[in-house]
């Protein structure tokens, strides 16, 4: 398992992972919603601590800056 995720990536999708399990488990968001969007945090925070992503595979993408690149 090739990384292909890039910090700004892993933040962003950490954040997102976060703010959906806040509002989960505050009851904001219920029902049947709640599962839906507590599957997509536990993605996204698994995809942010393993740095990859497979949904990028297939379309060889990645937000990893190769090295040289202007900031």
């Amino acid at each position: 398992m090739k990384k292909n995720l890039g910090v700004a990536d892993r933040a962003i999708r950490t954040v997102a992972g976060l703010v959906l399990g806040f509002l989960i488990l505050t009851g904001t968001i219920q029902d049947t919603l709640a599962i839906i969007l507590g599957i997509v945090a536990l993605l996204l925070l698994a995809t942010s601590a393993m740095s990859f992503c497979p949904f990028y595979v297939p379309i060889k993408f990645s937000t990893i800056r190769k090295s040289g690149q202007a900031e």
